[in-house]
């Protein structure tokens, strides 16, 4: 058995040793099963549409198919919170990999049924009852797969390389945005309306499912992290349940993850979900050229992540935060005041505020460092859970009432979100929140 000395002598061995061969192989797995869970859970958005015309009643007035459409949408945000506390539970005593591992699969296999469910032609009432219970399932499984995934990363990584690990890993689960987006136009291109409406609309989650099963095999050759695999060596694991320990000792740093949550919430939800259909119904600009913007958008958040993960570990994450947030909040502040614009405008003005919003990684590599390792995966699961359940559920509300009498909604209430960024890079901390333990 290790001794405590042993691997603090190993720590600092390896504190500033470069990435290797198994961390990137680490970081390939990791970032792969985080862009196929997170396409399998966006997917939905770009064919709510259909989905709405195939699983509720045809007489249904319009306004109510779009709205239980989307509120079934809404059920996986509200399990979330659910699936993290339970998996992070677990991960935090038995350890992260096995959840890890299960997160993918309780998301491939709800992809998988979705793919090959009847429709309200069919079965009547029971199809959008079989819709909801997939999506609440998905819903739980991303819950633990986001912070897991950060979790795992960042006790894989030497120290020096922490938040590059982390932002690479934000950088693929955004990559599921892409992936959702591409295959969207992909299907809407191939097939007519009629087609899609047939049986094309089944192919996303027939293969985002089946790609997902296929990720959770490849997980099999992760290792468990050191971290946790000491902590095990030294039964240092809570004797409690980690969500008491949680909620009587690191509340500070729930409140912080809590903050930060917000702001990435705003971002991904307003930049990069809402705007294509908010440019389309306010300035009348085509659904092609929209997606088309969008995907530039979610390329560069892609590249930004990575940005901002490589210059936390060189400059420091104080100085990320305020150029980070503060880019988002001026690029937004711009883009969203000079619509319509021009074709080139658009899309080069939505690439930019799309590589600001990579800022979004700062909240995984500040959230995960606030938490010791023995709670870690439930302190930020629980943390960034309840708060996106919240904001990220409560935003495309807000937003729609501040359209009534704001034109500029959405622009504002990011740059709003963006100072809190940047207010959050002076919010008094002690040095493990922005070392990794």
């Amino acid at each position: 058995m290790s001794t405590s000395s042993d691997y603090a002598g190993a720590l600092a061995e390896s504190a500033h040793r470069p990435l290797t061969r198994s961390d990137y192989n680490t970081l390939s797995l990791s970032a792969l099963g985080g862009t196929l869970e997170f396409y399998d859970f966006v997917i939905y958005v770009f064919f709510a549409a259909v989905l709405g015309k195939l699983f509720f009643p045809v007489d249904m007035p319009e306004w109510l198919r779009m709205l239980q459409t989307f509120g079934i949408f809404a059920a996986g945000y509200l399990a979330r919170p659910v699936g993290g506390i339970i998996i992070a539970h677990y991960g935090d005593v038995i350890g992260r990999k096995r959840m890890f591992t299960l997160s993918i699969f309780l998301m491939a296999v709800p992809t998988l049924i979705i793919g090959l469910l009847p429709t309200y032609a069919s079965i009547g009432a029971a199809a959008p009852v079989l819709l909801l219970v997939m999506r609440m399932l998905q819903g739980a499984a991303i819950g633990g797969e986001m912070p897991g995934a950060w979790v795992f990363v960042a006790e894989h990584v030497p120290p020096n390389r922490y938040a590059f690990g982390v932002g690479a890993l934000t950088s693929g689960i955004t990559g599921g945005i892409l992936l959702g987006s591409l295959m969207g136009i992909l299907i809407n291109t191939v097939y007519d309306t009629q087609e899609v409406a047939d049986f094309a609309w089944r192919l996303p989650f027939i293969v985002g499912g089946a790609f997902g099963l296929v990720s959770v095999y490849l997980r099999r050759y992760l290792e468990e992290t050191p971290v946790f695999r000491e902590l095990a060596a030294r039964r240092a694991q809570a004797m409690e349940m980690p969500l008491k320990t949680v909620l009587r000792e690191h509340r500070a740093a729930c409140l912080v993850t809590a903050a930060m949550t917000w702001a990435l919430s705003g971002a991904i939800v307003v930049v990069i979900l809402m705007t294509p259909s908010y440019l389309q119904t306010w300035y009348k600009i085509p659904a092609k050229l929209a997606m088309e913007a969008n995907c530039a958008g979610t390329f560069m958040l892609t590249i930004g992540c990575l940005v901002v993960g490589w210059a936390c570990d060189r400059i420091g994450t104080r100085a990320v935060m305020l150029i980070g947030w503060g880019g988002l909040g001026l690029s937004t502040w711009w883009f969203y005041g000079q619509l319509p614009g021009t074709t080139e405008s658009l899309i080069w003005g939505y690439a930019l505020v799309g590589f600001f919003v990579g800022s979004i990684a700062l909240t995984p590599i500040v959230s995960t460092r606030a938490f010791p390792p023995a709670v870690r995966f439930t302190g930020l699961s629980f943390a960034y859970n309840m708060a996106y359940a919240v904001f990220g559920g409560l935003t495309p509300v807000l937003i729609s009432l501040w359209l009534k009498h704001d034109v500029k909604g959405p622009g504002h209430y990011v740059l709003a979100l963006s100072i809190l960024g940047v207010l959050m890079a002076f919010v008094p901390m002690s040095s493990k929140g922005y070392k990794a333990a």
